[in-house]
């Protein structure tokens, strides 16, 4: 493993956004590192792992982990996603709490506030407004005044991740209070997530879009089979990927699939898209959907699933 030189005073270390579900984290996360490592979507809890993506600069580099929204949890799976963010503040060296510019600061905000005070004694928390693009000025002011009268922030700073507003901003808050040392990874490597994780969790990225509201939840996708496809010499490279999407009831299998199987067509294209981009390759995708009752609630079930 190669490094490059770096300069005196070089920081590396660990952040983490939190905030309850859609508060705009994923976004963050991406428009931080420059390319998309989380995946994102209007549904909220869209994030199941903690993704860590990393940021090169030539002061610093900075490993961002993007974590599950915590929430009030209604299944073993929302148990097991609240103990993953609680397990990741507990390590890094700075988090930033988000709360969305275009929503009031609520019970959810509150109830997460209260925990982070439990770690605030030895890691600085910053108060991130996201979303600023979708808020009014006014709404933008509202938002950082009650963010700064729920606790002691390190610091306080809007933003927006879509337009791009602050976020280097957000960067330089985050690796100032990074400690200094050596880079942690080498250069170029954008995150050190399995492919397969990235390509599932883009599969189910394209599943979440127009489905209804309790399905969302429901949606998990194993990849069983990734690899290069045997070619002639002068052929185009071709990775060839069989992936199962897991939905808990027969009536939600055929939600998925659609008339004719129009909507497995269409998250296949979708996905395929983004896992080309992502992985710089021609991709040939095999998708099934598969039930698995009740999944969310099932230990072995959700062993299985990754969880």
């Amino acid at each position: 493993m190669r490094f490059a030189e770096v300069p005196d005073g070089y920081r590396s270390g660990f952040a983490c956004f939190v905030g309850r579900p859609n508060a705009g984290k994923s976004t963050l996360t991406n428009a931080l590192i420059g390319q998309k490592i989380a995946i994102t979507s209007s549904r909220p809890q869209t994030t199941r792992h903690a993704i860590r993506g990393i940021l090169h600069r030539p002061d610093a580099q900075l490993i961002v982990i993007d974590t599950p929204g915590l929430h009030k949890p209604r299944t073993l799976l929302g148990s097991r996603l609240n103990d993953v963010v609680r397990e990741t503040w507990a390590e890094v060296d700075v988090v930033g709490f988000c709360v969305p510019a275009d929503v009031p600061v609520g019970r959810g905000d509150e109830f997460i506030v209260n925990e982070l005070r439990g770690v605030a004694h030895r890691t600085p928390v910053i108060g991130v407004v996201t979303k600023t693009d979708l808020a009014e000025p006014e709404q933008v002011l509202a938002r950082l005044t009650e963010l700064s009268k729920l606790m002691e922030f390190a610091e306080i700073v809007p933003c927006s991740a879509k337009d791009g507003y602050q976020t280097r901003l957000v960067a330089d808050l985050l690796v100032k209070r990074l400690p200094e040392g050596m880079p942690l990874y080498p250069d170029g490597d954008l995150t050190d997530e399995p492919e397969e994780i990235l390509v599932a969790e883009l599969i189910r990225e394209a599943s979440l879009e127009g489905v209804r509201d309790e399905l969302p939840h429901s949606i998990a996708v194993v990849i069983e089979e990734m690899a290069p496809r045997e070619r002639h010499p002068k052929a185009e490279p071709m990775l060839d990927i069989t992936a199962n999407i897991y939905v808990e009831r027969s009536s939600q299998k055929g939600i998925v699939i659609g008339k004719g199987g129009e909507r497995l067509r269409q998250v296949g294209t979708d996905s395929r898209r983004q896992i080309e981009a992502l992985l710089g390759t021609k991709v040939f995708l095999d998708l099934h959907v598969k039930i698995a009752k009740d999944w969310q609630r099932d230990p072995r079930q959700l062993r299985k699933l990754g969880f």
